[in-house]
């Protein structure tokens, strides 16, 4: 029996890697939405999931409050661990929602984001 050391991946192999769990990860919470709606017809669909949206950014102000202790009758409620949680929620319900309106949601989303980067740092982002 021979052991063979496999080196460790490459930083650009673990950001494939993760790129493709993040969009099939998108795409299977969109089919689970799709089969799971309550309502059926456009209201079940992309405005209810829009809504979804600015309900969870409500809940990442809810956090930022809660962790700075904002709300003097309620004191300190959320860590910011809380907060970084809530932002994942906005950013993952925003890919469902981009991914409700397209299903070209990975090359509509890199086209954008490429689009952001060039104008705000005048380079487009690496592939």
């Amino acid at each position: 029996m021979t052991n063979q050391a496999t080196s460790p991946p490459t930083t650009a192999e673990t950001t494939a890697e993760t790129t493709a769990d993040l969009w099939s990860s998108i795409d299977a919470l969109w089919t689970w939405l799709e089969e799971n709606r309550p309502i059926d017809g456009d209201q079940g669909g992309l405005l209810l999931r829009i809504l979804k949206l600015s309900e969870e950014v409500g809940e990442v102000a809810q956090a930022v409050i809660g962790a700075t202790g904002q709300n003097p009758r309620k004191g300190v409620t959320h860590t910011w661990d809380d907060v970084q949680g809530e932002l994942c929620d906005v950013v993952i319900t925003a890919l469902v929602a981009l991914r409700t309106l397209t299903p070209d949601t990975r090359e509509v989303f890199a086209r954008h984001l490429a689009r952001v980067t060039e104008r705000s740092l005048g380079t487009a982002p690496a592939p």
